[in-house]
């Protein structure tokens, strides 16, 4: 499995650089000098919160290339926004792999968004390398080998949940709101497959929302009505902010769970109002930024450096930018390990074989994955927001 540092990744570069050019001659995409990447980014659109791990992205093989790219080959990374509409993905997809030749996909951002090019990219097969989403479609290596996901399993990180609400509030009445995609169903399924038994009479309420609804103040008049003393938001930073609020407003102090994809203090919380966030409950795998005990951490300090000099405008307090920041250094990862291979079938089966511990993953979590794997992060941490930052309550736990 691939396990490099960066020191290791530059001295495999330097071996690779000596070697002949033959394997990348016709691969889709690569020349002698330069990798041509193409992704899908909201840059638009009810998921645009998240545009900042694209611009992370472009910034992170900046820097890659001023340092001299990888293996001798600058990184060209072409981004077009699909405005988190599965259409407008459809549509850029194909423009990137049969227009532009790009040499893969990388990090296409959103479920319904991935899911509505799976199937396009594993029959042409062009590798569709860490799907910006913990669905487990994105993980199923037998049917789409040429699909994987980076961040971690939706049912897993609800398993999480589960066995924490199994352990402080064994008979406690639980109701979900979701998003209605397979981001949503993972989330309800992880839950219910970590209650066991328990589910069917613990789970009182379930409802959903689209990204085109204007609010969830209905959703969530439901699942107070229901009785429910847990609840449990799964969906997006838009609509976590008005939920948090909403919940608030309404005076209904459930013991509540946020999603880590809806968690981001800068996009999610703040915009809910910080007061009004307070106690709620999460997972993490990634540093958060807001949290004052990383500032003398190693991997703190040159993710700062880095957007100093090469991501300026980057709102430091946002999470988001550590996960663009962490996926970017993945991909490097697998491009130093394919060496002067870049053929695609090379690239994701690297990117299938990764064991890797990115600096601003928390202690004891790895990215680490092979065929037969629902996630390539298995570990979380539950933390709880105390107003400022997302503080740790126990140690990483497998889901």
């Amino acid at each position: 499995m691939i396990k490099l540092t960066r020191r290791g990744a530059l001295a495999l570069g330097l071996t690779a650089a000596t070697t002949g050019r033959a394997s990348a001659a016709n691969a889709p995409g690569v020349t002698d000098t330069e990798i041509l990447i193409g992704s899908t980014q909201p840059f638009s659109g009810p998921a645009s919160s998240y545009a900042t791990i694209g611009r992370t992205h472009d910034a992170y093989f900046r820097m890659i290339n001023e340092q001299g790219g990888i293996n001798g080959r600058k990184i060209r990374l072409m981004q077009l926004d699909d405005a988190y509409s599965p259409p407008k993905t459809v549509e850029q997809t194909r423009r990137l792999v049969e227009q532009e030749n790009v040499a893969f996909i990388f990090a296409q951002l959103g479920t319904p968004t991935g899911m509505s090019t799976r199937k396009y990219l594993n029959e042409k097969k062009v590798p569709d390398v860490f799907v910006a989403s913990g669905a487990t479609p994105f993980f199923d290596h037998d049917h789409f080998p040429w699909v994987i996901g980076w961040q971690p399993s939706y049912q897993i990180e609800a398993r999480v949940y589960a066995r924490y609400i199994l352990s402080i509030k064994p008979d406690a009445k639980i109701a979900v709101l979701a998003q209605n995609d397979d981001s949503g169903r993972d989330a309800i399924k992880g839950l219910r497959d970590g209650l066991g038994d328990k589910a069917a009479t613990m789970i009182i309420s379930v409802t959903t929302y689209e990204t085109t609804d204007a609010t969830t103040d209905s959703q969530v008049l439901t699942a107070q009505g229901s009785g429910a003393d847990v609840f449990l938001f799964w969906g997006i930073p838009k609509f976590s902010a008005m939920t948090i609020r909403k919940v608030s407003d309404i005076g209904w102090k459930p013991f509540y769970i946020v999603g880590n994809p809806a968690s981001s203090v800068a996009t999610a919380l703040a915009p809910a109002g910080l007061d009004k966030s307070v106690g709620l409950i999460t997972s993490a795998y990634m540093k958060d930024p807001n949290d004052p005990q990383w500032e003398n951490d190693p991997g703190y300090k040159d993710w700062r450096a880095f957007l100093t000099k090469y991501y300026p405008d980057a709102d430091v307090k946002d999470v988001n930018v550590v996960y663009g920041y962490s996926q970017a250094q993945c991909l490097e990862q697998v491009l130093h390990a394919c060496g002067n291979d870049l053929s695609r079938e090379t690239i994701i089966a690297k990117a299938w074989s990764i064991d890797y511990h990115p600096p601003m993953f928390q202690p004891g979590v790895d990215f680490s994955v092979k065929p037969g794997d629902i996630s390539g992060i298995k570990r979380l941490r539950l933390v709880r927001f105390d107003g400022k930052a997302w503080v740790p309550i126990g140690e990483p736990v497998s889901g």
